[in-house]
């Protein structure tokens, strides 16, 4: 049987299996230590459970060494099954670092070996494969944080369009009616993208052919709840039969939750009426105003909507004012 051959099979070479024997024990003050060395590498503890019971019964017949040589050739013989195991064996041996956790006299000798086995294992097949799986789980990580970096470069591309696609309405001069549908547009692409949307604006046609009989201006979902938004541009402030229509909406709809936004202020009576329909289904009121100063803010979307639920469920407030 060729070097070769043995060092596939058993992957520790013998010149790295003695070094390994010689420093483990130097690394570790007590026969105790040794075998919670091993355990916090992963080596099951059937690997040592006779070795145990000897320690327990004859702790005098077993040292450090008898430990370590035991386990490591059980490793060996495990072959390509145990190959975690051995990797992360030789791995907490080379990047050793706490030599104040040896024996005083047991320091310069195990920095020595330690050295020798960095050596040994940089120039064998064993820390050759240890290399490349870190070599793997480094491109990996580098892959995953530049594909995170693309997303988030994205995402700010989108609520950028987003948020001048928002604000250019707020000089616009087209009728109020034009602009609310505008608006309508121009938050559910802000809510697209903040990775909230559910769907844009629709309608719903009668059964008996008589036309549109609701639109719906969007639906977004928070925390695995529906809410149906109602966006408006009204001239005047928000009053009361205005806030009831969306009110009917959701009262027609099982475990619907509803949020309004509009460009005005509301009224006293507006957001009266809203209060006590928390008493059935959670409804928030939102300007377009505290919007623009959380994108000013860069802060999330998703987050200014869950507090404002939250503090409707809470205090019974639906118009609370987080920004």
């Amino acid at each position: 049987m060729t070097n070769e051959t043995t060092d596939s099979a058993f992957h520790y070479p013998p010149e790295l299996f003695n070094l390994l024997v010689d420093v483990i024990p130097l690394l570790n003050r007590s026969k105790n230590d040794v075998l919670l060395f091993f355990r916090g590498a992963g080596v099951p503890d059937t690997m040592s459970l006779d070795l145990v019971a000897r320690l327990e019964k004859t702790p005098k017949e077993i040292n450090k060494y008898d430990i370590t040589r035991t386990i490591l050739e059980r490793l060996n013989t495990k072959g390509e099954s145990a190959l975690r195991e051995r990797r992360e064996v030789l791995r907490r041996v080379v990047e050793f670092a706490n030599f104040d956790t040896c024996w005083p006299n047991d320091q310069l000798k195990a920095k020595g070996l330690i050295s020798s086995i960095r050596d040994v294992v940089n120039q064998k097949d064993a820390f050759t494969r240890i290399n490349n799986a870190r070599e793997e789980e480094w491109r990996a990580r580098i892959a995953e944080t530049q594909r995170s970096s693309q997303e988030k470069i994205t995402r700010d591309v989108k609520i950028e369009s987003a948020k001048y696609e928002l604000y250019s309405l707020f000089g616009s001069t087209m009728s109020a009616q034009a602009r609310g549908k505008q608006l309508e547009t121009a938050l559910n692409n802000l809510f697209e993208a903040y990775g909230i949307l559910v769907s844009k604006a629709f309608s719903l046609i009668g059964d008996s052919r008589e036309g549109v009989v609701e639109q719906i201006d969007g639906v977004i979902e928070l925390k695995g709840v529906l809410y149906f938004v109602e966006m408006k541009w009204y001239k005047d402030h928000v009053g009361k039969p205005e806030i009831s229509e969306h009110l009917v909406r959701l009262f027609s709809r099982a475990e619907a939750r509803g949020i309004f936004i509009s460009a005005t202020e509301y009224t006293e009576p507006a957001i009266s009426v809203a209060r006590e329909f928390l008493q059935h289904k959670v409804l928030v009121l939102v300007t377009l105003q505290e919007i623009v100063r959380l994108l000013e803010q860069h802060d999330d979307l998703s987050d200014f909507f869950v507090k404002k639920v939250q503090e409707a469920q809470i205090s019974k407030n639906p118009y609370s004012r987080p920004y």
